[in-house]
Formats: C-alpha cells, sequence, structure tokens
C-alpha cells in the first residue's frame, strides 16, 4: 500500500477540480469500491487523497430543461443507491433505476455507495450502469481548465474502454448523469441473477426499455452486464424489437439475438454457457412482463 502524504475534503468544486489539475490524487467518496481494491491489492493510495463527499451541488437529484418537451433529468454524482431507491421523481420518471437500485448489495452499502463511484468502476457487472444505458444516460465531465471549470459530456455506452476503465482522464471528475425524461408510454424491466439475493456480484443482469404504443415498442434500448469486458448494449436485440408488435415470435427472435449480442466467458461464478443461458431466459422473461403491463 502506497503511502498517503495529503488528505484534503474540498466544499467547492472548482477546489476539486484544481488539486486534480495538481495531481495524482486518489478520490474517496463512498469507498464501496475502493476499500476492498486497496486492501485486496489490486490498487493503491496515490500521494494526495481526496474526499469529494462534501462538494456542494453534487448530492442532488434534478428535473431541468432540455431540447426535448419533457427536459432532462440531472443526478448528481454523489447520490447514492439509496436515495436512488426512494426518490419519488425517479420512481415516476425513470422506475427502471429504482429496480436496480432495490437489488444493490445490501442497505449499508446501498447507503454509501454513490452512483458516480459505481459508474467510475466500470465493472462489467456495475448494476447501476445497466439502467442507465437503458435511459440514454451520458456523464458530464468536469476539469479544470486555467482559471475556469471546463466540462464535457459522454454518452455512457461510449465511456467504458474496458473492465475498470473509462474515458475519464486523470484531472476530470465526474459530476452528474443526465438523461432525457423518458416520455409517458415508456417502459423498462430489470433483471440481474447471483448466487445469493444480497452482497453478491450480478452473475448476469439485463435491462429492457423503450416506448410502448399498442403493443408496438419504439426507441428500444437493451442493455446487458457481466456478459463481455464491459456492460454493453444489446444491439441485435434492439434491432429485433425495434418497431415490431410484441409477440412470441418477436420474442422468440429477441431472444436468439440476445445470446448472439454478449461474449460471456468461464469464471468462478459461472460458466459462459451459464450465462448464456441465463440471457435468453431474462430476455424472455422481461418481455413477457412487458406483454403483462
Amino acid at each position: 500500500m502506497s503511502e498517503i502524504e495529503r488528505y484534503i475534503a474540498p466544499n467547492q468544486l472548482d477546489d476539486a477540480l484544481e488539486a486534480l489539475a495538481g495531481g495524482p490524487v486518489t478520490i474517496v467518496a463512498g469507498a464501496t469500491d475502493l476499500t476492498p481494491q486497496i486492501t485486496g491489492g489490486k490498487r493503491s493510495y496515490k500521494a494526495t487523497l481526496m474526499n469529494i463527499q462534501h462538494i456542494e451541488g453534487l448530492n442532488t437529484v434534478t428535473k431541468i430543461a432540455g431540447t426535448k418537451k419533457d427536459g432532462k433529468i440531472r443526478i448528481g454524482s454523489l447520490v447514492t443507491v439509496s436515495e436512488i431507491r426512494g426518490n419519488p421523481m425517479l420512481k415516476n420518471h425513470a422506475g427502471i433505476l429504482c429496480q436496480a437500485a432495490n437489488h444493490f448489495a445490501s442497505e449499508q452499502i446501498r447507503n454509501a455507495a454513490t452512483i458516480g463511484g459505481n459508474i467510475c468502476n466500470a465493472s462489467p457487472a456495475g448494476d447501476m450502469i445497466i439502467p442507465f444505458l437503458v435511459l440514454g444516460a451520458a456523464v458530464e465531465l468536469a476539469r479544470w481548465q486555467g482559471d475556469r471549470i471546463e466540462i464535457r459530456h459522454v454518452p455512457l455506452d461510449e465511456f467504458f474502454t474496458g473492465p475498470g476503465r473509462n474515458m475519464a482522464q486523470d484531472d476530470e471528475l465526474l459530476t452528474a448523469v443526465i438523461f432525457d425524461v423518458p416520455p409517458e408510454n415508456s417502459i423498462g424491466f430489470f433483471r440481474k441473477s447471483g448466487p445469493r439475493p444480497a452482497l453478491e456480484i450480478s452473475t448476469v443482469s439485463i435491462g429492457i426499455g423503450g416506448e410502448l404504443t399498442e403493443g408496438t415498442l419504439k426507441n428500444v434500448r437493451v442493455a446487458f452486464g457481466a456478459v463481455g469486458p464491459t456492460a454493453l448494449r444489446g444491439k441485435l436485440t434492439e434491432a429485433a424489437l425495434e418497431g415490431k408488435i410484441l409477440n412470441q415470435d418477436v420474442i422468440r427472435a429477441a431472444v436468439s439475438a440476445a445470446r448472439q449480442d454478449v461474449s460471456p466467458i468461464d469464471d468462478i461464478r459461472a460458466t459462459k454457457w451459464y450465462r448464456t443461458h441465463l440471457i435468453g431466459v431474462f430476455t424472455e422473461e422481461l418481455l413477457n412482463n412487458v406483454c403483462q403491463n
């Protein structure tokens, strides 16, 4: 474990970004991913340890104006999984987020784990990544540029570059996740499987969403977790569903496409065959839920 030479806990975003610009810095918020990684020797502390928990403006869920009629929802990176789970606006507009939060680890970990940390950890099995992919979310990245804050947005389905790796630069801080408010006819379902119901990494996870009008799905998004080097969009599955009246023939075609979309591996938690099988089972289950609802 490397030696920590300096500990800082800024209250303002510009102070945090200035510290990052002077790097190297280890960022900590909920520490539910960082602590076991440090303890297990997968990561080491950098010279400066920066606690970002007290930065103003990063712990709110807000509805903001956008280019679409219904605007956008902005979730600050310090919002916890428990706060997602219980947020009335998200239950109303983006219920798939609350579904995923309800199946996330344990109560204690949900109370500490932040959305920003879960995304930046870039685990292929990251539970909260799946509903955000279904919602078409983008991440907001901030950096200190000269004497001002510079912001860029990256679509979440382009953000991950490999297991534990993402597009954020060393001097950038993920400050929010943003997505369009889904239309009133939107649906969204999440499903995961693990050896036990709590405190377990997903064996596989899946999210399906879209706009349902008279039995026809449009603007379909499908996301899979723990079946590739990153969480991923199921492009073949989306194409099998887009613009189709949802019936058993279409569901069977989507199940077949889902199995082609994924590239799981054998590991200590499950075999490639079992993961591929579960993806088919869960795809069929969620699409039948759509038909029934």
